[in-house]
């Protein structure tokens, strides 16, 4: 068979990937489980090598095959997938787990404490098998997630048998495609050596697990606000609030338009809206806006950097890239250093998925790129030093 310009159409078909990303499908419902491998195994560079329809049998399948990323459903009879998680990861520590969890307040709690239990990232599930099966931006949120993860789990494994092994082109992220120069650091600036007036964080695939770290030695020694724009959709940001106020011991909640930006307070980017600093009546006050999404995503960090260099000027901002997928806060946190502000950045080797942090140590941007254990006590170092 020929196109009208006398091609064969054979030829022009993308060739399976001879290493796909090997996934697991973990879905009490058959339908389900068969709807997310079409969704999947419509790019080639996946292949689903089984299926399944509870914890205990992903755990024993798990055993049998090799496997580089879990799709888990977080309700199942006989073990859930929150009691499933450290079971999966003991047979495999290389493998990536996504929870697909519902929109609502019991999916989004339990998705944050799977999150804390190990999962790498999570993946809102349309409530019906209508949805899934229509739902186009579900499928392709659910392919990046996946190639990005398992490329993450492959570089892991590879790591821990003192092996480097190249990857496809086909699903090395698109801020590791580019040219790899030497990374290098800028000097934090002179308004480092006080304290910074204003603390802001960037994060996604991981963000979660890594805020609770980083945000962990925060108590009792950071006055400043601490903004925070984690990717993550309506209902589950309330629930991260909660869970960052009960495991961090800070004051944490989901901002709100208008609020007044006050000392020790953490505020985290409500899903759906960009958080930006503005400043009415001589004071900082909470911006949330509907403005269009940026690198993809609402809430974005570089709408939050920018609004941050207004309205407390470069020269006191320390700001933090984690782990996340693709390079939403390089154009941001770009403008904050160009205006005297200090960043710091996730290192490959802690990132879950070294997107985000990556482009911005790419950039040399960066004063500093660290472990993650190290980040929490770098940001309390400069936070708690005398003005």
């Amino acid at each position: 068979m020929s196109d009208s310009f006398g091609r064969s159409s054979l030829t022009s078909a993308k060739p399976a990937n001879p290493d796909p990303i090997r996934v697991m499908v973990v879905d009490d419902s058959a339908v389900i489980r068969g709807l997310l491998t079409r969704a999947l195994e419509g790019d080639t560079d996946i292949r689903v090598v089984t299926s399944v329809g509870d914890g205990q049998m992903a755990v024993n399948s798990l055993q049998r095959n090799s496997i580089d990323v879990i799709v888990l459903d977080i309700e199942m009879p006989v073990m859930d997938g929150l009691t499933a998680i450290p079971k999966l990861l003991a047979v495999a520590p290389q493998v990536k787990i996504i929870m697909a969890s519902t929109l609502t307040l019991r999916g989004a709690d339990v998705s944050i404490r799977c999150l804390s239990a190990g999962a790498a990232d999570y993946i809102p599930k349309p409530t019906s098998t209508r949805e899934i099966g229509g739902a186009e931006d579900f499928k392709r949120e659910l392919v990046a997630k996946v190639k990005a993860l398992g490329a993450a789990a492959r570089r892991a494994g590879s790591r821990s048998r003192g092996e480097i092994r190249p990857l496809s082109p086909a699903y090395v992220p698109l801020s590791l495609k580019r040219e790899q120069a030497p990374i290098t650091t800028r000097p934090a600036p002179m308004g480092m050596q006080v304290k910074p007036d204003v603390i802001a964080i960037g994060s996604s695939t991981g963000g979660p697990q890594a805020l609770f770290e980083v945000l962990s030695h925060m108590k009792g020694a950071v006055t400043q606000p601490i903004l925070i724009t984690q990717h993550m959709p309506a209902t589950f940001t309330t629930i991260l609030a909660e869970h960052i106020t009960r495991q961090c011991g800070i004051d944490a909640k989901e901002a709100k338009d208008g609020e007044p930006v006050v000392q020790g307070r953490c505020y985290i980017a409500p899903g759906d809206f960009h958080m930006l600093v503005a400043q009415r009546g001589g004071a900082n006050v909470i911006s949330l806006t509907k403005d269009p999404p940026e690198n993809f995503c609402r809430p974005a960090v570089d709408p939050m950097m920018r609004s941050i260099l207004k309205a407390y000027g470069g020269r006191k901002i320390l700001a933090c890239i984690l782990t996340g997928m693709g390079q939403d806060g390089l154009k941001g946190c770009t403008e904050v250093v160009n205006g005297g502000g200090t960043l710091i950045g996730q290192d490959e080797a802690s990132s879950v998925v070294w997107g985000m942090p990556g482009a911005v140590a790419q950039a040399g941007i960066c004063s500093a790129i660290l472990p993650l254990k190290e980040i929490g006590p770098y940001i309390r170092k400069f936070a708690s030093r005398a003005a």
